[in-house]
């Protein structure tokens, strides 16, 4: 029979193993696959993945050599909390750029979650924080990197996008990781970027207000996006502005060549609101700040929101020593499995189910 997951676990080879040789009773690649399907299947704690395994173990002895059956959940949990994550997470990029297109301007969204369940009282553990970069056009986790537990997010960007092919792309922030470094780090990796900007660089954000508040009429190119549906009108004015030598700052962000805005109205029940949102890019097209701005919520719809709702990852209490973090690389290769699989029109908790319930389109899902 064809061995259907080999082709993934190719990319897990230099996967050095935690234990010692006296207890390595279960193969290292018996332990991942097995995990990977039990996620795929809905398993969200070592229990449920040891049941799993004991429920498909005829399945598993057709490509896996189980010599001692299926693994407890002691052995499960204990593995992946040695497991080293940084190595776990590089052979993770490696596979996923073996999957993913390579598409010029694709909008690379970099936005961190913290898994809120991975909390230890007991060893006064914080719950630990990932940063992710998601491929809109391909609508895969690219990569991710935990945030070291005395730092933040500004420090584990830089770090991450270092680990990922970005030439061609826009990569998009958030106001949080408007920071001269992370330009630095993206244009260094032959990308462009449009970053969200607030009062944490009051100087540079009180220009730019001022200028798109009181200056700027006829000055920068500007596009109108309508949008309307369940009672709501809501209208959207992307403008760009790449005149800026005036700018005082211009000089400190490398390659800054334009500063954006978004003025949003919202008409809900004869009410109307207006909100504007201003960023700093190193592009000089409209319709590419445009789609930028647009596509950079995909972090949140397509991968947090999914990872919540479909895999309850923030009601996860897996958390001892590597183990969350470990087990979070496991949901997203679950779900970008589970993205890449295009027979079904169902959505990704739906797939899950399916897949549980049949082996044959279990197998469709592995072979990616």
């Amino acid at each position: 029979m064809e061995r259907p997951i080999i082709s993934l676990m190719d990319y897990f080879v230099e996967l050095p193993d935690p234990r010692v040789d006296r207890r390595k009773l279960h193969s290292l690649t018996d332990i991942l696959c097995i995990t990977i399907c039990a996620v795929i299947c809905g398993a969200q704690y070592w229990t449920q993945v040891e049941e799993f395994g004991l429920a498909k173990e005829d399945w598993f002895k057709t490509f896996l050599t189980l010599e001692n059956g299926i693994p407890s959940h002691d052995t499960f949990g204990d593995f992946f909390a040695a497991l080293n994550p940084e190595i776990f997470e590089r052979c993770f990029i490696k596979w996923v750029q073996s999957i993913s297109e390579r598409n010029s301007g694709d909008i690379i969204s970099v936005d961190g979650k913290a898994l809120r369940k991975s909390f230890d009282k007991a060893s006064a553990k914080a719950a630990i924080h990932m940063v992710s970069a998601f491929s809109s056009a391909n609508g895969l986790v690219l990569g991710q990197l935990k945030v070291d537990d005395k730092s933040n997010e500004i420090t584990a960007v830089p770090e991450l996008l270092k680990l990922l092919i970005l030439e061609g792309t826009i990569v998009t922030t958030d106001a949080l990781n408007c920071q001269k470094e992370i330009a630095a780090t993206i244009v260094e990796q032959g990308a462009d970027y449009v970053l969200a900007l607030k009062e944490n660089h009051p100087n540079l954000y009180a220009d730019v207000e001022l200028y798109f508040n009181t200056l700027s009429l006829g000055r920068q190119s500007t596009e109108v996006e309508v949008e309307k549906g369940h009672g709501r009108i809501e209208t959207r004015r992307y403008s760009l502005n790449t005149e800026i030598k005036w700018l005082a700052q211009k000089s400190d962000w490398k390659n800054l060549n334009g500063i954006g805005m978004v003025e949003s109205t919202r008409e809900i029940s004869g009410m109307v609101s207006t909100e504007r949102r201003y960023y700093v890019t190193s592009l000089v097209d409209l319709n590419d700040f445009s789609r930028a701005v647009r596509r950079h919520w995909s972090v949140e719809n397509q991968l947090h929101w999914v990872l919540d709702v479909a895999f309850r990852e923030d009601l996860s209490r897996v958390r001892i020593e590597n183990a969350a973090e470990n087990f979070s690389i496991i949901r997203r290769i679950a779900l970008n499995l589970l993205k890449q699989e295009k027979t079904s029109k169902a959505g990704i908790e739906s797939k899950r189910l399916k897949a549980g319930w049949n082996q044959g389109y279990l197998l469709k899902v592995l072979k990616f």
